[in-house]
């Protein structure tokens, strides 16, 4: 079977009257465009494919100014269709309402422009006996949660570019992050979740083993996170008038040489935001290779040394970042429930590893 063909679609953007960055076209277009990358940015304004305030530029250096019109003309992805698959999951409770599920490290929560199938959306469709769909069908006000079997609510991303779907997904968590995720069943369902996670009501508790040893032990952070211009891989800490507000308490559990296993409790949830939380106090997450925690960054730097953390990086192959408890009000019963993962093998290995040997 061929390829579905792309199709061309306009997009514009208002630059705020308030703008004064200076920024690049390119860098500016990189960082509103969801799944942009310079490159691809570049080529699209070499081709002939962008306008500001109605004008062809061709240079991907001129300079972005307030109150500018940038219209842009984008090959739209594929349509998206999401299918059930026989992929094993560790369900932790269930009910006519919802799904809590325990994800392991490495598995994507859902369909997204680079991981299409083998997701927990993907995984969850599968265990309920559902029918696969497309991304058109989401946006169809026909399309029900009975018919799919999970809540429609914001299955499908409005970003420009982004042609993820998401369908019962109410939070999500990093790839290579395991824990607790809880997936709406229905529409009513979701939306009182959602509620709860917008009030900041739902009880959120993860463990990680940090770099460094917290003084005090425990505290507070308090800042504004926004995508890092330079890397839309990256969240970076930003001014109020660029970012999200966004809380994190810690607490340290134990104590190592030059490690630590903290709790973190999340009041706000952004993107990455224990992960930018702990490298801005000092203590990246161990093993987190987006934020600097896959090397050293406390201790000697001998040969052993050396040789003992690479072989934990390479049992953990991930940052120790775990979802360990989740408590909210049942969206029909009301009852306060909570529900509990232990941390998985590669993170516990680590742990009793630095217990035993991180003591110089």
């Amino acid at each position: 079977m061929s390829e579905p063909e792309q199709q061309e679609v306009s997009v514009r953007f208002d630059v705020p009257t308030g703008y004064g960055d200076d920024a690049r076209l390119d860098v500016y277009l990189t960082a509103s465009i969801q799944n942009a990358t310079r490159a691809k940015v570049q080529k699209a304004i070499k081709e002939g494919r962008i306008t500001v305030n109605g004008r062809l530029v061709k240079k991907a250096s001129h300079i972005v100014q307030a109150r500018d019109r940038i219209e842009c003309r984008l090959m739209k992805p594929p349509p998206m269709e999401v299918l059930p698959e026989p992929i094993p999951l560790d369900i932790a409770f269930e009910d006519d309402d919802l799904l809590i599920v325990n994800k392991p490290a490495g598995m994507v929560v859902h369909p997204a422009y680079a991981n299409r199938t083998g997701t927990l959306v993907n995984a969850v469709l599968h265990h309920i006996d559902a029918r696969g769909f497309s991304l058109d069908e989401t946006r169809s006000d026909d399309l029900t949660d009975d018919e799919v079997g999970l809540s429609v609510i914001n299955a499908a991303s409005q970003a420009v570019g982004d042609p993820s779907i998401r369908p019962g997904i109410v939070h999500r968590l990093d790839k290579d992050t395991s824990g607790l995720l809880v997936v709406a069943k229905n529409d009513v369902a979701h939306t009182r979740l959602a509620k709860q996670f917008a009030e900041r009501t739902v009880r959120r508790r993860y463990q990680a083993v940090v770099w460094g040893v917290p003084d005090p032990a425990e505290g507070r952070i308090e800042n504004y996170l926004g995508r890092d211009p330079r890397d839309r891989r990256r969240v970076t800490t930003v001014d109020e008038s660029k970012g999200k507000r966004a809380v994190t308490h810690f607490r340290t559990i134990e104590r190592f040489g030059h490690t630590a296993l903290l709790e973190f409790r999340l009041e706000t949830g952004r993107t990455h935001q224990i992960r930018i939380h702990a490298l801005s106090i000092g203590h990246p997450v161990f093993g987190d290779p987006t934020y600097g925690g896959d090397r050293i960054r406390y201790g000697r730097q001998s040969g052993s040394r050396k040789a003992f953390f690479r072989n934990l990086f390479a049992h953990l192959q991930r940052q120790a970042l775990h979802a360990a408890s989740l408590g909210f009000r049942h969206p029909s019963t009301g009852e306060e429930v909570d529900f509990v993962a232990p941390i998985p093998e590669d993170m516990a290995y680590v742990i009793d590893r630095l217990a035993a040997v991180d003591r110089f």
